[in-house]
């Protein structure tokens, strides 16, 4: 079996899904980040990795002193 990979627009998702279950294609559906996510993300688990972390409290304290 080979795999088809599709990109459609959000205005076409619904059409494309409908085209695939008429035909009974199995199809699996998956979330596409934006590189800026991925790579937040990424750093997060850096800092973390490297013990750049805080509390919750502090972080609290942070945001409240912030406003």
């Amino acid at each position: 079996m080979e795999a088809l990979h599709v990109y459609p627009k959000k205005s076409q998702q619904k059409a494309v899904e409908a085209f695939l279950e008429a035909l009974n294609v199995p199809y699996e559906k998956e979330e596409i980040l934006p590189d800026h996510v991925i790579q937040g993300i990424q750093k997060g688990l850096d800092d973390i990795k490297a013990g750049r972390t805080i509390t919750l409290e502090e972080f609290e304290r942070r945001r409240a002193e912030s406003k």
